[in-house]
C-alpha cells in the first residue's frame, strides 16, 4: 500500500490527548469540531479529579503564574501549519558539505517544523530574545484578542479609539505580549533538547523574574541550574537611579539526572614538593573537611581513627578542639595510606594532620574544576592576554568583534562577545558533533562561537539559527549598507567570521565546516486544494491535475518531504540520472525521491535494488494509471519489502 504524505508539520495537541489516554482513558471522551465531525476531546472535570486528592467541586486556588494570552501561546505552541522549508542555494555556504543551517522566518514557525527532524537531538540552545525594555513590543502573532480591544476593554482608549496611557511596564498587557510570544516558543524548543541538553537564555532585570517563571513551569523548577549575573553593558544616560550595567543567563538542563556539566582546566597550579617512592611532583590538601559540615555530627559516618607514622592513632578534630570528620570514607582513606599519598604533620597543639597529596598532571592529563556562577569572573578569564581591557568583558568586545569583520560597522546594539558564547558551550559540556540552536540569532554571535571553539579544539559542532527577515530601519547604518534585513546581516556575519577564523588558523581549520544551508519558511509547496478539498466544477478539474504549486522546484519538494520523513536536514544529499529521470538520494539509501512524470517501469526495479528506506513520488505520476501503481507495489513487495512507499 502507497502511503500519501501529510506534509504538515506535527500535531502536538493530538500527541497530548494519546499521552493522557495512556495514562486516564476514562477522561478522554468525543466532541464536535467547527465542521461537525467526531474527535477525542479531554473531560477536564474528570481529569482534575484524577489529579486530586480531595473532590473536586469547583475552581480551587493553586500556586501558578498566568497572564492574558497564557491559554491562546499554548494553543498556538500545539497547533501544527502546513509551512514548509525552501532551500536557498545562492544564499548558503558550501550548500552540499556543510551541517549547518540557516533558517529565515518567524521562529514559532521553525520550530514546529523542527520538532520530528530534531526531536530530542539538540544539545545547547541558547537564545538572546527581545528584552521588552519599554517600547510596544512587535510581534508576528496572532493572539485571539488584538491590542486595540485589549486597550478598549481596559479603558485605555477614549470614545474616538485615541490612546490615553503610555505602555508602561504598569500596564498588563506589557509584559502579557511578552510572555505570550515566550512561552509559545520555550515550550516548543524543550521538544528538541536531548535528555542532557541545556538551555541559556540572555534577559535583563525588565523580565527575568517572568522568565524564569515560565521556564520553571516549562523545564520544571528542579531542572534550574543558575542565574548567571554578568556585566553585560555599561550604564547609559537612560539609567535614572543607578548605572543598570549588569544583565543575566538563566541555565536550566532538560534532565538535571542526565546532565553532566563541563568543568573547566585548572591554570598555573604549583606543585612544590617531591614524592621520591613515585618520582612525581605534589602538593597538598587537607584530608580533613572544613568549612560547613565539618564536625562530627554533621557527618557521624566519616569520623573514625587512623595511623600516623609513628603507630598512634587519632581522629580529626577540629582547630578549636572538637570532633571533626574526614572528607573521605573508611575505605577510600584506607586505599589512600596504602598508596602512601597521604602526608602526615604534627600541629602545634601536638595533635596529628592528615593531607592528601596532589600530584602535578602528566602528558596528556588535567586538573579541573567547577565554573563559577559569576558569569563574569569566567569571562574575565577567557579572554586572551592581548584584550586585558575593560570592553572584552562586556558587549562593548561584542560591537569590537561586529566592527572589525564590516569595516568599522557593528549595525547590532549590545551584541554579545563570542567569549560568552565559548564559556557556555564549555558549561553545556557541547563537544563533538554536538547541535546548538539559535532562534533569536540577531548578529550571529553563536554561530561565529562555535565556528571559532571548533578551530580551537577540532571539534565539529553544528549550530542551527533561526532569524526573522525583519526589515533593516532605513536610516539606519546597516540599510545604508545595502543590507535590507537583519537577516542578511547576521548571513554575512557567518560568512566573514568562517573566513576570518579560517586565515588565522590555518593548521587547526582545515576542514572547518563554515558554511551553512540557508532555509526559508515558506506556504506549504501544495496547493490549498491538497489540505481542504472543496466542491469544484468541471472547468476547475484541469488545474487540479498536480497538486503542487507552479512555482516549486523539485528540490523544494525534496524538503518538505525530509521535513515530514522526520530525518535532519543537514544529510548529505546526492543525485543522479537513471533512465533519463532525476532522482535524489538522502544520506545515501535513507531517503530516495523522484518528482518526474511518465516514469519507466523498469526504472522502479533499478530503485528497489537500491533498497530504499523511504521512496517518495509524485501522486500525479499514477493518474490515469492504476496498473503502474499495482506493479510498482508488486516490485517493491518482491525485491526491497522494507522500503516505504509514498506520494505527494
Amino acid at each position: 500500500m502507497i502511503e500519501k504524505l501529510d506534509l504538515i508539520s506535527k500535531d502536538n495537541l493530538k500527541e497530548n490527548i494519546e499521552k493522557l489516554a495512556e495514562l486516564f482513558p476514562n477522561c478522554i471522551t468525543e466532541s464536535v469540531d467547527s465542521d461537525g465531525n467526531l474527535k477525542k476531546s479531554v473531560d477536564f472535570d474528570l481529569l482534575k479529579q484524577e489529579l486530586s486528592s480531595e473532590i473536586v467541586e469547583g475552581y480551587q486556588e493553586r500556586y501558578t503564574l498566568n497572564w492574558p494570552g497564557k491559554k491562546e501561546a499554548i494553543l498556538r505552541a500545539n497547533s501544527p501549519i502546513s509551512k514548509t522549508l525552501r532551500p536557498d542555494r545562492e544564499d548558503s555556504v558550501e550548500f552540499d558539505k556543510t551541517k549547518n543551517l540557516f533558517i529565515e522566518g518567524d521562529n514559532e514557525d521553525a520550530l514546529k517544523l523542527l520538532q520530528e527532524n530534531y526531536l530530542g537531538a539538540v544539545k545547547m540552545i541558547y537564545i538572546d530574545p527581545p528584552y521588552n525594555t519599554g517600547k510596544d513590543f512587535i510581534y508576528p502573532d496572532d493572539f485571539a484578542e488584538s491590542r486595540d480591544e485589549y486597550l478598549e476593554k481596559s479603558n485605555q482608549v477614549d470614545d474616538e479609539g485615541n490612546r490615553m496611557v503610555a505602555n508602561t511596564d504598569a500596564n498588563g498587557r506589557f509584559h502579557s505580549d511578552w510572555l505570550s510570544m515566550m512561552y509559545s516558543r520555550l515550550k516548543l524548543s524543550r521538544n528538541l533538547l536531548r535528555d542532557d541538553g541545556v538551555i541559556f537564555i540572555s534577559i535583563d532585570d525588565n523580565e527575568v523574574h517572568n522568565l524564569r517563571k515560565i521556564c520553571d513551569e516549562i523545564f520544571g523548577a528542579g531542572n534550574f541550574v543558575a542565574k548567571f549575573p554578568w556585566k553585560g553593558r555599561g550604564g547609559g544616560a537612560d539609567d535614572k537611579n543607578l548605572l543598570n550595567n549588569h544583565e543575566y543567563v538563566l541555565f536550566f538542563v532538560k534532565n538535571i539526572q542526565s546532565f553532566s556539566v563541563g568543568r573547566k582546566i585548572k591554570k598555573n597550579e604549583v606543585f612544590p614538593k617531591i614524592d621520591d617512592s613515585k618520582n612525581m611532583r605534589y602538593k597538598t590538601q587537607l584530608a580533613r573537611k572544613w568549612g560547613s559540615n565539618s564536625r562530627r555530627e554533621d557527618r557521624p559516618n566519616l569520623f573514625y581513627s587512623i595511623k600516623a607514622p609513628n603507630g598512634e592513632s587519632f581522629y580529626p578534630k577540629l582547630p578549636n578542639g572538637d570532633d571533626g570528620c574526614w572528607r573521605w570514607s573508611k575505605t577510600r582513606m584506607e586505599k589512600a595510606i596504602n598508596n602512601n599519598d597521604l602526608e602526615f604533620r604534627v600541629r602545634k597543639d601536638s595533635h596529628w594532620e592528615a593531607y592528601e597529596k596532589i600530584y602535578e598532571p602528566q602528558d596528556g592529563e588535567n586538573r579541573t574544576k567547577l565554573y563559577s556562577a559569576w558569569l563574569q569572573e569566567e569571562i574575565n578569564e577567557d579572554i586572551t592576554d592581548t584584550l586585558q581591557d575593560e570592553e572584552s568583558k562586556s558587549t562593548a568586545f561584542g560591537t569590537k568583534q561586529l566592527k572589525e569583520l564590516f569595516e568599522g560597522k557593528a549595525f547590532f546594539d549590545y551584541p554579545k562577545p563570542t567569549n560568552l558564547l565559548s564559556i557556555l558551550l564549555k558549561i553545556a559540556n557541547s563537544h563533538y558533533d554536538d547541535i546548538t540552536l539559535d532562534f533569536f540569532a540577531g548578529s550571529a554571535t553563536t554561530a561565529h562561537a562555535v565556528m571559532k571553539l571548533n578551530a580551537e579544539d577540532g571539534g565539529n559542532r553544528k549550530f542551527i539559527l533561526v532569524q526573522l527577515p525583519e526589515k533593516c530601519d532605513e536610516k539606519s547604518e546597516a540599510f545604508k549598507a545595502k543590507y535590507k534585513t537583519i537577516a542578511e546581516i547576521s548571513k554575512e556575519r557567518i560568512r566573514r567570521a568562517g573566513k576570518k577564523i579560517k586565515e588565522e588558523n590555518p593548521e587547526t581549520s582545515k576542514d572547518l565546516d563554515i558554511g551553512f544551508r540557508v532555509l526559508k519558511v515558506d506556504t506549504s509547496n501544495m496547493k490549498d486544494t491538497y489540505y481542504k478539498p472543496k466542491e469544484i466544477n468541471q472547468q476547475q478539474i484541469a488545474g487540479l491535475i498536480s497538486n503542487i504549486k507552479e512555482d516549486r522546484t523539485d528540490e523544494d519538494l525534496l524538503f518538505q518531504v525530509m521535513l515530514d520523513s522526520g530525518v535532519q536536514l543537514d544529510l548529505e544529499i546526492t543525485t543522479e540520472e537513471i533512465m533519463g529521470k532525476k532522482v535524489y538520494f538522502v544520506a545515501a539509501n535513507s531517503l530516495c525521491a523522484c518528482f518526474e512524470t511518465n516514469l519507466p517501469e523498469g526504472l522502479f526495479s533499478e530503485l528497489a535494488k537500491r533498497e530504499p528506506v523511504t521512496l517518495v513520488l509524485k501522486d500525479s505520476s499514477f493518474v490515469n494509471n492504476d496498473a503502474l501503481k499495482t506493479n510498482v507495489e508488486q516490485i517493491f513487495r518482491q525485491l526491497s519489502p522494507e522500503t516505504e512507499l509514498k506520494v505527494i
